[in-house]
C-alpha cells in the first residue's frame, strides 16, 4: 500500500506541474485543437484518478469498513498483498487531506454548475424581454434561431433546452451571407461539441484549486483551445478567408484587434485563419490521441499491480 500512495503521488505530482508547462509550450496543439484539448482532458483526468485511487486505498487502510467494502470480493491473499495492516501517520494524513480535496472539487463543481445555471437564467429572461412572445394566435416566434433587434453586431450560443442561436440585426447587416454561414458555423461546433460542459469544469478546478499549475493551464488553454477547433469548424465549411473577416466585422468596432488590445486571443485566432498552417499528420494525430489516452490508466494500473501479480502468480 505504501509503495502504490508513493507511486501514485509521483504520477499525480508529474501530471500536475512539469506536464503542463511543457504541454502549453508545445505548438502543436495550435494546429490541432481537438486533440489538445483531448490530451489537456486526459492529463487532468490523470491527476483526478491518482488522488480518487490514493483516497480508496488511504481510506481503506485507515477505516475498516471502507475495508470491507472495497476488497469483500477479493480472495484473502489479493487483500494481503496490499498490506493494508497498518497505515503509517502520513498515510492518514494524505487520506484526511485528500477526502478534504474530493469534498471541495465537488463544492465547487456543484457552484460553478449552479452559477451557469443562474448566468443561463438571467440570459434567457433579458433575451424575452428584447424579444417578447407574439400574442395568443401567431405562429410562435422560438426556435433554434433568434435575430435581436439591436444595431450592435454580435452573435452568440445560448445553451440549455432548448439551446438557441442569437444573431443580432446589426450582424445581419454586417456581415456577409457566406461570412453569416461562418459564425453560425462556429456557434454550432461550440453545441455540437458541448464545449460549455468542458468550460464550466475547467473553470471550476482553477477556481477551487488556483495554486495547481495544471488547472490553472487547462483553464486557460480550454477557453483558448475550444475557439481554435470552433474556427477550424468554421474555416473547413466556409472557407479560411471567410471566417477570418467575419471575425473582423464582428469585432472590429469594439477595438479588439489594435495593438494596444489586451483580447489577443482574437488577433491570434485572425492570423491564424489568414496563415493556415498545415495539420499534422494522420499518424501522427493517432499516436498522440492514443498516447493521451494512455496516460489516464497510469494510476489504475498502479493500484490493481499488486492484486493481479498475486493472482497470477
Amino acid at each position: 500500500m505504501t509503495v502504490c500512495l508513493l507511486l501514485l503521488s509521483v504520477v499525480a505530482v508529474s501530471a500536475a506541474v512539469p506536464a503542463p508547462r511543457a504541454l502549453t509550450r508545445a505548438v502543436w496543439p495550435e494546429r490541432e485543437p481537438v486533440v489538445g484539448l483531448w490530451a489537456w482532458q486526459c492529463l487532468v483526468a490523470t491527476v483526478l484518478l491518482c488522488c480518487l485511487a490514493a483516497l480508496v486505498l488511504g481510506a481503506a487502510a485507515v477505516f475498516h469498513t471502507v475495508r470491507d467494502h472495497v476488497f469483500a470480493p477479493a480472495p484473502s491473499a489479493v487483500t494481503a498483498a496490499y498490506d493494508l495492516s497498518a497505515a503509517p501517520v502520513w498515510a492518514v494524513a494524505l487520506t484526511l487531506s485528500l477526502a478534504c480535496g474530493a469534498a471541495w472539487t465537488t463544492a465547487m463543481l456543484a457552484r460553478e454548475l449552479a452559477e451557469a445555471r443562474r448566468r443561463r437564467g438571467q440570459a434567457r429572461a433579458h433575451l424575452r424581454e428584447r424579444a417578447p412572445d407574439l400574442p395568443a394566435g401567431l405562429p410562435p416566434a422560438r426556435g433554434p434561431l433568434l435575430v435581436l433587434e439591436d444595431e450592435y453586431p454580435d452573435a452568440w450560443w445560448m445553451p440549455g433546452h432548448p439551446p438557441q442561436l442569437v444573431v443580432t440585426t446589426g450582424a445581419l447587416h454586417r456581415l456577409t451571407g457566406h461570412q453569416l454561414d461562418a459564425v453560425l458555423t462556429h456557434e454550432r461546433g461550440h453545441a455540437r461539441a458541448h464545449h460549455d460542459w468542458l468550460l464550466h469544469l475547467s473553470t471550476a478546478l482553477a477556481s477551487g484549486f488556483p495554486h495547481v499549475p495544471l488547472f490553472a493551464h487547462f483553464c486557460d488553454q480550454t477557453h483558448r483551445l475550444v475557439e481554435l477547433a470552433a474556427d477550424d469548424t468554421a474555416s473547413r465549411q466556409c472557407g479560411h478567408l471567410t471566417t477570418a473577416l467575419a471575425l473582423i466585422e464582428l469585432n472590429n468596432h469594439r477595438g479588439v484587434l489594435s495593438c494596444a488590445s489586451s483580447h489577443r486571443l482574437l488577433g491570434e485566432r485572425v492570423d491564424r485563419l489568414l496563415d493556415p498552417r498545415p495539420r499534422l499528420g494522420r499518424r501522427r494525430r493517432a499516436l498522440t490521441t492514443t498516447v493521451a489516452a494512455l496516460v489516464p490508466l497510469l494510476p489504475l494500473l498502479i493500484v490493481f499491480a499488486p492484486g493481479l501479480l498475486t493472482t497470477l502468480s
